[in-house]
């Protein structure tokens, strides 16, 4: 079962999501509430608001036990950036219970100013105290709706694969998203401070594999870092200047080797069943 990230659509992912199936998975692929097909949960339609994560965690577990009841082991839960800090909490706070878990480049924790999460989210949370708390958190472009000039520069070297995401824009108009909220970014420290809360992480039994980028640009690769020394079976498979944020839709020489990186990991550690 896969979930993208913030702002994404699982669109994006049908490469990856066929080449898990044609290796003998059944693959599911679902998106967060408020996100691409799935309406927004602000005041316009562009801005990607959420009153709370809870509201995702409550969500994914609800998903989890329909689609675990239908569909045969072994099962893994993977996703991509703010989907995989969902996953991981949800996995931390035993909403869901997998076989083993794959993470793309998880927000464990947001690029930007080096200050501890202690200062970062009163901060945020004061934002949202100062004005309407659904409106963008950072600026998107010069004209509303047109994708800022550098956003290629933070997701991928292969320009192919951006292109693709454009083109499901255009012609899926529903699936375009700009900024979080500035309540999303004071939840989404919240949520970071619970799940790096003491014994959480440290009581994980399955195995995990993150896949992730020391020149990401988005979310902090020292989080990532962290998170995997706590994960009793934690593993890291990381890139360097290589690879930008969007690792599973990068350019092929390093996008097949993360790619054969999950497929060795799943081998080793929950080989597809014979069905």
């Amino acid at each position: 079962m896969f979930f993208p990230g913030r702002g994404d659509h699982y669109e994006k992912y049908l490469e990856t999501l066929e080449e898990w199936h044609r290796l003998g998975w059944r693959v599911t692929a679902a998106d967060w509430r408020g996100q691409a097909g799935s309406g927004r949960l602000g005041e316009d339609a562009t801005t990607g608001h959420v009153e709370d994560f809870q509201v995702w965690l409550d969500d994914l577990a609800a998903f989890w036990r329909d689609w675990q009841a239908s569909t045969p082991g072994p099962r893994v839960l993977a996703a991509h950036s703010m989907g995989g800090h969902i996953v991981l909490r949800a996995l931390v706070e035993r909403l869901v219970d997998p076989d083993a878990m794959v993470l793309s480049a998880p927000m464990l924790g947001m690029a930007g100013p080096p200050l501890p999460l202690a200062v970062l989210q009163p901060i945020a949370r004061l934002m949202t105290l100062i004005g309407d708390p659904t409106r963008p958190a950072w600026k998107w472009s010069e004209k509303p709706g047109e994708m800022p000039t550098r956003r290629r520069d933070l997701l991928t070297h292969d320009d192919d694969r951006y292109e693709d995401e454009l083109w499901w824009r255009d012609h899926r108009p529903e699936l375009v998203m700009g900024p979080g909220s500035w309540r999303w970014v004071e939840r989404a420290y919240a949520s970071t401070r619970a799940l790096f809360a003491r014994g959480q992480m440290e009581n994980v039994t399955i195995p995990v594999l993150v896949v992730a980028t020391s020149d990401d640009k988005l979310v902090s690769h020292a989080a990532i870092e962290q998170a995997i020394a706590r994960l009793p079976k934690g593993e890291l498979f990381e890139f360097g200047h290589e690879a930008r944020h969007e690792i599973l839709r990068e350019a092929d020489p390093v996008r097949d080797r993360a790619m054969d990186a999950i497929a060795d990991f799943l081998d080793r550690t929950v080989p597809a069943s014979a069905e």
